[in-house]
């Protein structure tokens, strides 16, 4: 009897463990987008600018994607797939097609599209098409990562937006070339910027279409001509965004650049940050500097994401210009200090000493005028901005964030889509493969049904 009950608690209470498990199942199915990302880096979580972009959508976009099923690039289609079921859940604008190019060459042959897989973003009569290799970005180890949320989020960006933004940067100092920064680039024209090259000896003059003139990693001075040029711009309606670093001869042969900084009450010490080394990750002239408080940091503060830099010119506010603002951006601790002999700093011989400028020490600036308009970007590192760096944790959003800021686009002043965990292909063998399916298919399951049926027959007997 006692038996009989034992075995029917124990069949109850089965029952009511899947029962409670499919209700369970059923009420979170039942809620619309309900999810959770348990992966390290939010993998499957859509950025704020995203969401943002998603959220202001008061026109229908239609995305197409056509694939090709005879190039086994099912998994591409499954990252398209599902990076398109995130966007609709967050918009009812988005609706979704998808078209197999060998079953519908017609719709292929209408759009003109890539036979590797093309997706398609549509508004109206506007039209993006992004190609599914563009949204994988190989690595040095054979690894890639997948960029999609990046790239729909521009396509989206570039058909809803129609303002444009055209910002110069300068040449003819040595300063970084755009074949150095194509992230940059493509990142700004994504976000509805013309990017230009100028150099003044060339033109002349800044031309009157200029919003922004931006002076990255400089190595010679400006000449006293282009310098007048410049003051003058800015002095009407213009805004510069300046990007210094390390010259062995900046303390002599930087007049006018330290001039232009001058105007804004902004002092060049004219000595690099050294940090102490807190991890074997970097190495002292590479700092990790702690952000101000201001609405181009707040974001990355709050987010956990760090601004790095290279070779950081010292900076420091003065009262020389009362009609602008100084919000300090970056700063180091206390714990560093800012060597002037550049000599020993090129030699690796560097050691703080009674003449080096004594920590915290100021890395960067956004300046304000009298009404509160963003007038100057100013700091001490450049290096955030090179393709090999601006990958780097929060430096894309700083970079761009700073920007946006100067620019008066408060909605570029946000956390952007992170490029994904990098994906190994894994090359097997056919003798590899059939190991791994002999094992996981039939000895692991014959195993556990082996010792099910010794311990059921153990406690028959017992």
């Amino acid at each position: 009897m006692n038996k009989w009950i034992r075995g029917t608690n124990a069949t109850v209470l089965s029952i009511a463990v899947i029962g409670i498990f499919i209700i369970l199942t059923i009420f979170l199915h039942s809620l619309k987008g309900f999810q959770v990302d348990l992966t390290k880096n939010k993998s499957f979580t859509l950025s704020e600018q995203t969401v943002a972009t998603l959220k202001n959508l008061n026109q229908d976009i239609h995305i197409v994607a056509f694939t090709n099923s005879g190039d086994n690039n099912g998994f591409v289609t499954r990252q398209v797939t599902d990076m398109v079921t995130e966007y609709k859940k967050q918009s009812g604008k988005i609706t979704y097609d998808e078209y197999d190019m060998l079953k519908q060459p017609s719709m292929a042959k209408q759009y003109g599209v890539d036979q590797g897989g093309t997706i398609i973003f549509e508004m109206g009569s506007k039209k993006q098409n992004i190609n599914f290799y563009e949204l994988f970005v190989g690595q040095q180890d054979g690894s890639y990562t997948f960029s999609g949320e990046e790239k729909f989020t521009q396509a989206i960006k570039s058909l809803t937006s129609t303002e444009k933004h055209t910002v110069y940067l300068l040449s003819g100092h040595q300063e970084y070339p755009l074949n150095a920064m194509t992230i940059l680039k493509s990142s700004l024209e994504a976000a509805n910027y013309v990017v230009k090259d100028l150099n003044l000896f060339v033109e002349g003059k800044i031309p009157d279409d200029a919003q922004m003139l931006m002076l990255l990693g400089p190595q010679n001075d400006l000449n006293d001509k282009e310098a007048a040029l410049i003051q003058a711009y800015l002095k009407d309606k213009g805004k510069i965004y300046m990007a210094l670093g390390f010259n062995k001869d900046m303390a002599t042969k930087w007049k006018n650049i330290d001039a232009i900084m001058k105007t804004y009450g902004i002092q060049d010490q004219h000595a690099i940050a050294i940090e102490a080394k807190q991890t074997s990750l970097y190495d002292p002239l590479t700092i990790i500097p702690e952000y101000g408080p201001h609405d181009i940091t707040n974001k990355l503060s709050s987010n956990n994401l760090i601004t790095m830099l290279s070779l950081a010119v010292s900076l420091n506010a003065d009262e020389s210009a009362p009609d602008y603002t100084q919000s300090l951006l970056l700063k180091t601790t206390d714990k560093a200090y800012g060597e002037t002999d550049i000599n020993l700093l090129a030699q690796s011989k560097t050691k703080q000493d009674a003449t080096d400028v004594k920590g915290p020490l100021n890395l960067g600036y956004a300046i304000a005028n009298k009404d509160n308009k963003p007038k100057a970007v100013i700091l001490g590192g450049s290096t955030f901005v090179l393709d090999e760096d601006i990958q780097n944790q929060g430096n894309k959003d700083f970079a761009l964030n700073s920007i946006g800021w100067l620019q008066e686009q408060k909605d570029q002043i946000t956390i952007r889509p992170r490029q994904g965990d990098a994906f190994q292909q894994a090359m097997i063998t056919p003798s590899q493969a059939n190991t791994i399916f002999l094992v996981t298919i039939v000895f692991l399951p014959l195993l556990f049904l082996v010792i099910g049926g010794l311990i059921w027959w153990r406690r028959r007997r017992g």
